[in-house]
């Protein structure tokens, strides 16, 4: 698939920016639709503007699947290329992340969040979205905060949910929160409400996929009435999109999950918050903005810096760019590989009772 090319523009060929998307399953789809809508709007924009060679983004359909993410790293670096963005599933941005570096090929990963992107320190990659251990650990301390002590999670096998889980243990434990691992391959649903009953957990967390196994369980806890009061939480975002609402209607409401927004937009935020509701047709998520802002960072290095790779990937130092939700800087951060925002904004949020599609803000990192 290709977006985005200028037709008889006299500044030259287009330069070509791969786009790694999650677009059919078992990818999240939704995650992949409003990522690809953020990064077309930023692509139109600056052909548009019409200030030197047009972009063409070359989007590649990950679907989820580490191995299909490298293959797509290759051909796009085959086909020439000036850089990579997107990805939203941290378990195949490693993937993605790794062979760019192997091709020295610049990645800017605009969603996933896993510490460990890629295996070693690499100038080749940046990324947009913060590391999972800021943005569990500020979940965490919403936890505490909100009185939770002994919080259960619910964790498929995955490195991605591994890794939440020993973040969200470290952080707990020295601040007396207890940490009750729910075996959810084990369980079903119903098994899993009586032992998160007998835990007296006051909190459940799903760290597992959607839209399943995290609707049923959330359907089966909602409606145990020896959990009323048992929060349940999803960090990695699952309530963000639409189609949460749409399947659990008021069972998916006041179910806080990350968010990586600020309280206010920055005035180019306003804008493209309007062009995104108007390309998708609804509330656009963080992962549409993380889209535009990594288009916009790219754009700006290939117009000060052109458009060789080695040249590209020596300018992460000095991006200042204004983004959606903030001044863009990547910098250097112990125990993170890539180059990194330091930092975008970190919200806790969830769904309105009382107007699902309001989403409260309870907690700023």
């Amino acid at each position: 698939m290709r977006i985005g090319v200028s037709r008889g523009r006299p500044d030259g060929s287009p330069v070509r920016i791969g786009a790694l998307v999650p677009l059919t399953r078992p990818g999240w789809v939704a995650a992949g639709r409003h990522l690809l809508a953020g990064l077309e709007l930023a692509v139109r924009e600056v052909n548009d503007a019409g200030a030197g060679r047009p972009l063409e983004l070359v989007v590649r359909d990950t679907a989820a699947d580490p191995r299909r993410a490298a293959a797509a790293v290759e051909e796009l670096a085959g086909l020439g290329v000036a850089a990579l963005a997107g990805e939203y599933h941290s378990v195949v941005a490693r993937a993605a992340a790794a062979k760019a570096d192997a091709l020295g090929l610049p990645f800017l990963c605009s969603s996933a969040v896993l510490d460990a992107l890629t295996e070693r320190p690499t100038e080749w990659v940046a990324r947009l979205a913060p590391a999972q251990s800021r943005g569990w650990r500020a979940y965490a301390d919403f936890l505490l905060d909100a009185g939770h002590r002994r919080i259960a999670v619910a964790a498929q096998p995955s490195v991605y949910w591994a890794s939440g889980t020993r973040i969200l243990r470290d952080h707990l434990a020295p601040r007396g929160g207890t940490l009750i691992e729910l075996a959810v391959g084990a369980l079903t649903p119903t098994a899993m409400c009586a032992e998160l009953a007998e835990s007296r957990a006051t909190a459940l967390l799903l760290l597992v996929g959607h839209p399943e196994p995290a609707v049923s369980i959330v359907r089966t806890v909602r409606r145990d009435r020896r959990l009323a009061d048992v929060l349940i939480g999803a960090p990695a975002g699952q309530p963000e999109f639409a189609e949460w609402t749409t399947l659990l209607g008021g069972d998916g409401t006041a179910v806080p999950f990350l968010r990586y927004m600020p309280d206010r937009l920055t005035p180019l935020g306003v804008r493209v918050e309007a062009a995104l509701r108007e390309r998708l047709a609804e509330a656009p998520s963080f992962v549409a903005f993380e889209g535009y802002d990594a288009v916009t960072v790219l754009a700006g290095i290939l117009r000060s810096h052109g458009t060789d790779r080695t040249r590209i990937a020596e300018a992460w130092p000095h991006v200042a760019v204004e983004g959606t939700r903030g001044r863009i800087q990547f910098s250097r951060v112990p125990a993170i590989s890539v180059r990194q925002w330091t930092w975008a904004p970190i919200q806790v949020v969830d769904r309105d009772p009382a107007n699902p599609d309001h989403l409260r803000i309870l907690h700023t990192a």
